[in-house]
Parts: structure tokens; sequence; C-alpha cells
């Protein structure tokens, strides 16, 4: 499996976000999946890329060219690819990917998760995306999302487009127990009436 991992790069929030990253990496390789993100060094990036590289996995890190000139990257990656934009870095992370892994993270991850779910939507991704919830941090998140069904302004079958999960361990079963998303996803794309 090719997994697409969106991660964060600081290295001042909480350590545990660190560490249920690196353990994620570590999983992960065990499992044979070939992991993809965004390439950094620092923060839940560098965790993931160590604990997959420590369990001897392949990571590729996809790295806009502006950052590999500020030295953000992981030096000891599988494969470094190094793209001329963010929009480039987002594309080729999420290219044949057999499933999204959201990690807590800032602007950066949120934007690169609403992207995902929108294309979910839209029927032009259909593979599964989870959340790790590590120390409850997509609650609140989903809790919103939830507000937006109640509102409105998506239906109540827009609510399976993501699983939320507590542990890198429960990631993994997750992803293979996500049921096939319907090739039908456009019809409930727009919102319906009640």
């Amino acid at each position: 499996m090719r997994i697409c991992v969106y991660c964060a790069s600081s290295q001042h929030a909480d350590p545990e976000y660190r560490q249920a990253a690196r353990s994620l990496g570590i999983l992960l390789a065990e499992a044979g999946c070939h992991i993809v993100y965004g390439g950094g060094g620092s923060g839940s990036m560098g965790a993931l890329a160590d604990g997959a590289l420590q369990a001897g996995g392949e990571i590729t890190g996809i790295l806009p060219r502006f950052m590999d000139e500020l030295e953000w990257g992981h030096s000891g990656l599988t494969c470094l690819q190094r793209v001329e934009s963010m929009r480039e870095r987002k594309q080729q992370m999420l290219l044949d990917s057999d499933a999204v892994v959201a990690l807590p993270g800032g602007c950066g991850t949120l934007e690169e998760l609403f992207e995902v779910i929108t294309l979910k939507r839209l029927g032009l991704y259909f593979q599964p995306i989870i959340l790790l919830d590590t120390r409850s941090y997509f609650t609140p998140l989903t809790e919103y999302l939830q507000h937006s069904i109640d509102e409105h302004f998506m239906n109540p079958e827009h609510a399976g487009m993501w699983q939320r999960v507590a542990q890198p361990q429960d990631v993994l079963p997750a992803i293979r127990g996500t049921p096939p998303c319907h090739e039908d996803a456009r019809s409930v794309a727009a919102v319906h009436p009640d």
C-alpha cells in the first residue's frame, strides 16, 4: 500500500504528537507500506520518517524547492522529490495513494486535509481518509464538520468520508475496514433538501 501522510513540522508541540508520528512510521513500515509525506525533517514529519527508516521502510518526501533551499528536508529518506510549488507537492503526495492519514498539524496540514475531503466529496478521490486523533486534536474539527452537516452545508452521507482513530495502531485496521467509496459520490456532492 502507498500511504499519504499529512503531518506538521513544529518542534514546539507536545512531544506526544512526535511519539505518535514515529510509532505510525514504524507500524506502516513493518506492514510493508510505502509512505509518502511532505519531506520535512523536523516535528512530526521528521519523527514519522525516522520511525519508518528505523523499521527498514520506504518513505518518499515531496519537498518544494524553496524548502529544500532552506534545508528543511529530511536528509535520510528513501527518495526525496523536489517540486516547484506547494500545489505540485500536494498533487504528487496524493498521486496513486491507497489512503490518506492526517496527523495533527497547523494550517498547512488542515489545508491538505480539507482538500482531500473536498476531492472525495466531488468523486475525485475514493480512498480512505483517517484522522489520527492524538490528544483528541481532531475532536473539535469533527464536531465542527458535524455542525456543518447539521446546518445543511454538507449532507449526512458526507460524515462517512473520514474516520477518526485514537492510536497509531488503529490506523491500518481503519484503512482496511473502510468500505469502498461509491463511484456515484457526485450524486450526493450537492446538498439535498431534507
